[in-house]
């Protein structure tokens, strides 16, 4: 199974979705897994030893369902997926990180001319991420971000995920990916995946996809670099799911980054 799911992940189209990550802070792909591992995935859920914690959204106020943290080590074909996916996700995120620190740098400048004192060098630290997921993982756990955070989110008839970002320390990945283990239209209704982006004065702008069974989505973590008249800016985004309206909805979350 494994060496099968590497070679679909590397006939992926990866400079489309580059190019819709630029374009949109987001990008689909299509049916990467297949139907027997959707189920197999969704039917891990009854199986708590395969999680390290249980998350009822409701006692948060963080929307109305629920949703599993994975334990080490990661099932099979999640760390498949997530070890694979960020060699891919490594050079995008790499690029980005140029662009957002360009524009951070001339935020700063402009800030510091504005009030009329020198600019400060500092401001904005230099780094990189590596090629490897094992190599950027040494990076969360020293600075004490030890624990995995794939997950898989449950959504019964009326259930929602409030808009959000999933950040879990100083360290983190700027694309994850979630995959549907459902079937739209099938399994249930509603429950279209949500991304809003906030641009600096302007209104929000929002996406609604509705994602075939075994397709995803890369988008954007946190923030994304857009392209404007005077360089690059930084775009907000944020995601969640829409209210399930009949049916039961199952997702699988590959966030790169662990947390605390």
């Amino acid at each position: 199974m494994s060496n099968d799911l590497i070679a679909r992940i590397e006939r992926i189209e990866w400079r489309t979705v580059e190019a819709s990550l630029d374009a949109q802070g987001f990008a689909p792909i299509s049916s990467l897994l297949k139907a027997d591992e959707c189920r197999g995935l969704a039917a891990l859920y009854q199986d708590d030893a395969r999680f390290r914690s249980r998350i009822q959204m409701e006692r948060f106020r963080f929307g109305a369902g629920e949703y599993k943290y994975f334990a080490a080590p990661l099932p099979p074909i999640v760390q498949t997926l997530r070890t694979e996916l960020y060699a891919h996700l490594a050079p995008i995120a790499n690029r980005w990180l140029v662009r957002l620190t360009a524009s951070a740098k001339a935020t700063a400048v402009r800030r510091s001319l504005a009030r009329r004192r020198k600019p400060d060098p500092t401001t904005v630290e230099k780094g990189r991420f590596p090629e490897t997921l094992d190599a950027f993982l040494a990076t969360c756990h020293k600075a004490g971000q030890r624990r995995p955070t794939p997950l898989l989110l449950s959504y019964g008839e009326g259930g929602y995920n409030c808009l959000h970002q999933d950040i879990y320390g100083d360290v983190a990945f700027p694309l994850q990916v979630v995959f549907a283990l459902g079937r739209p239209g099938v399994d249930y209704t509603g429950g279209e995946f949500l991304l809003v982006e906030q641009r600096p004065r302007a209104q929000s702008r929002g996406h609604a996809m509705a994602i075939e069974q075994g397709a995803g989505v890369v988008f954007s973590t946190r923030e994304r670099p857009a392209a404007g008249a005077r360089g690059a800016y930084r775009v907000v985004m944020r995601h969640g799911i829409s209210t399930v309206t009949s049916g039961a909805r199952m997702s699988l979350g590959i966030i790169f980054h662990d947390g605390k």
